[in-house]
């Protein structure tokens, strides 16, 4: 994860209507004693003249490692005349406690009293915005259900209403083998980070030995709950859309790992609501790549004004959803920009899709059902590894190579050359008879764009888990040769297929890294019939397209000012030792080092994750994450060391994590986490 602000398409704006404060290292308290720590931004003159409030509340420390990027936006939301407010969440930064896991309810019930804090500020209306990317777009969508009566509105970016269909721990009922150990090595060595002594003072130590000692590594309850379970359901706002009483504008990218959401909450929930989806990664719309970055602080504040201020900025009265659609383009694993164009729907599901059917012929995609013998689809162990990051955030490299390298590990469908341009616009499906030869076993399918030249670009994908082909609360396995018809929901996207071009359609029972190997290797038979086809969303051309204003170009407040200590980079690399089939995903970020010139804080990182697994054999596979952070100050300065490593047997998971920490060059800490939790039908 880099939270670096990257140089897009953007303009900075340093005045605004309102002169701006800022309040650093504001403390508030809890009902339990714990404090909370807060920097806020506000018009000078909020004391005299109460404004909304924004809250953005997160764990990943505002004082230096979100402190680039919460300088673009708290400046400015404040600067049109509000207070915005970003909160370290309980265990994190440099509040106090200790952070047990992702979205737990004390995090919400510290909300409900962050909020009543608010309410009771000089500066505040009472009136109460949540926005935050990710981490924070959950949490809003959680806090909201919670009906806070402070709380009028959300933004929610990059984020989901179901914690177990669509995170980064499972994907269709398989376990996620690349993200699951990446993100919870991730927070395991972040939560390690110290306090600053200059904000908590000499307690800065004790609080830092405490929090690595007692903060859990979170993949071992992540793996203890295989299936979708009332682990999962806490936090899951689609459980009961109905507690959502409050407008809701949720906004992601295609290129994120996080869309679906968007459409669920569109169709769901029964509130004013607005979803906006372009090309983008992991990122907020007016700094992601890939292009084109638009004017998103000016549309939230848009949201902001009708919802907090009372003021009719017409945003209702535009289409429900305006999404991209990207044109056809060559495989590349970084864009710096997608051509395409916005498109919008008056509702979720849209009015007038076509549903468009390819029958399975021989390697064919055909427009009838043409018959034939089964299809045996093997399992390859290394089909997946040029599937790109699960989740990118835009970094080079994070994107699917070109599809030839993976066909071959696959089973391969390919429809004429279109006629003309064709565009889609929601979930295709992949619907099909299929039998397995093992009681376990999972189908990943992938739709890829094939030019001329032959080249084929990923364009959305889904695997199941075939335990959970009725349900994820109660998998089943499979009786072997016994034939079932499942149906397999990629991924949402709008898409252009170029003139020309072909449909492709990929099936293979592996995909490695997104999941994890079943524990055999599995065979499926394909049965060609009237049950077996994928169904594509076709969109034609809307007058409402035409009608659609441009957004405003992407602007920001300034940047902090910085130094930079060591440049960031990345490499990504496949290797294969043909003598002993093992196959190695090497993947290494240098996230940079840098100072910030407002606290004169020091902080970098660096980290590896490498995914291996050799052919034929499944119980081989094995992920290992391993971080390094520095965080200082002159001659105060810590560094951490964590490794984290995931291997699995017919029977079970085996996790080992290991945290390692120094102050100075003396080390102070050390202790690893071992687990062993039986495998639940993944």
């Amino acid at each position: 994860m880099v939270f670096n602000v990257r140089e897009t398409n953007r303009s900075v704006r340093d005045s605004f209507p309102h002169k701006i404060k800022e309040l650093n290292n504001i403390w508030i308290p809890m009902s339990d004693g714990t404090k909370l720590s807060a920097k806020i931004w506000l018009p000078e003159d909020a004391e005299e003249n109460p404004v909304p409030a924004i809250l953005e509340y997160l764990p990943y420390r505002k004082n230096e490692f979100t402190a680039l990027r919460d300088s673009l936006r708290h400046p400015y939301f404040a600067g049109h005349g509000y207070a915005s407010i970003r909160v370290d969440i309980r265990g994190t930064g440099d509040s106090d406690g200790i952070l047990y896991d992702e979205y737990l309810k004390q995090e919400q019930d510290d909300a409900l009293e962050i909020l009543e804090w608010i309410e009771q500020q000089p500066w505040s209306t009472g009136s109460v915005g949540m926005i935050g990317k990710s981490w924070g777009g959950f949490n809003g969508l959680q806090v909201a259900a919670r009906r806070p009566k402070q709380l009028k509105t959300i933004i929610t970016i990059c984020s989901t209403d179901d914690r177990y269909a669509d995170d980064v721990h499972y994907k269709g009922g398989a376990m996620l083998a690349s993200d699951m150990l990446w993100w919870a090595s991730t927070m395991f060595a972040y939560n390690a980070r110290p306090a600053d002594p200059e904000v908590v003072g000499d307690a800065w130590r004790e609080m830092w030995l405490n929090r690595m000692e007692n903060t859990p590594p979170y993949v071992e309850e992540w793996v203890r709950h295989q299936r979708r379970d009332a682990y999962w359901k806490h936090g899951s706002v689609n459980e009961d859309y109905r507690a959502i009483e409050i407008p809701v504008f949720a906004v992601g990218g295609w290129a994120d790992g996080y869309p679906n959401a968007i459409p669920r909450m569109l169709e769901n929930l029964d509130v004013p609501r607005k979803g906006l989806i372009g090309p983008w990664a992991h990122e907020y719309p007016e700094m992601a790549v890939p292009g084109p970055q638009i004017g998103f602080l000016q549309e939230c504040l848009r949201w902001w004004n009708q919802w907090l201020k009372g003021e009719d900025t017409g945003i209702m009265e535009e289409p429900m959803l305006r999404a991209y659609l990207q044109d056809s383009v060559p495989p590349q694993t970084s864009y710096d920009y997608r051509p395409g164009q916005w498109v919008a729907e008056k509702q979720w599901p849209p009015a007038a899709i076509k549903d468009q059917r390819f029958f399975l012929g021989e390697n064919k995609l055909a427009a009838k059902p043409a018959g034939g013998d089964a299809i045996k689809v093997g399992s390859v162990q290394q089909h997946g590894l040029h599937a790109g990051v699960y989740c990118p955030f835009g970094q080079p490299g994070d994107l699917p190579a070109d599809q030839r390298n993976e066909n071959g590990y696959a089973v391969v469908f390919e429809s004429e050359p279109v006629e003309e341009e064709t565009s889609i616009l929601g979930h295709p499906t992949f619907s099909v008879e299929l039998s397995s030869d093992k009681p376990h076993a999972l189908i990943a399918v992938r739709l890829n764009d094939v030019a001329p030249d032959g080249s084929s670009t990923r364009v959305t994908w889904g695997m199941l888990n075939l335990s959970h082909r009725d349900s994820d609360e109660f998998p089943e396995p499979l009786e072997p040769g016994k034939t079932y018809t499942v149906d397999v929901k990629m991924d949402v996207i709008g898409y252009t297929l170029a003139k020309g071009h072909q449909w492709q359609l990929a099936i293979s029972p592996n995909y490695w890294p997104h999941a994890w190997p079943s524990p055999e290797e599995a065979t499926l038979t394909v049965y060609p019939s009237e049950n077996t086809y994928l169904s594509l969303p076709i969109r034609g051309e809307k007058e409402i397209d035409a009608e659609l204003k441009p957004f405003a170009p992407a602007e920001t407040a300034p940047v902090l000012t910085k130094d930079i200590l060591r440049e960031a980079g990345r490499t990504r690399e496949i290797k294969h030792d043909v003598v002993t089939d093992v196959w190695t995903l090497d993947d290494f970020s240098d996230e940079g080092a840098r100072r910030l010139h407002v606290n004169g804080l020091e902080y970098g990182s660096t980290n590896r994750n490498v995914y291996t697994v050799r052919g034929g054999e499944p119980l081989s596979a094995k992920v290992e994450c391993d971080w390094t952070l520095d965080v200082g100050r002159g001659d105060w300065q810590t560094h951490l060391v964590t490794k984290s490593v995931m291997t699995a047997d017919e029977k079970n998971y085996y996790l080992t994590n290991r945290l390692t920490a120094y102050e100075g060059d003396q080390e102070v800490f050390d202790k690893t986490w071992e687990a062993e939790i039986p495998r639940d039908f993944t």
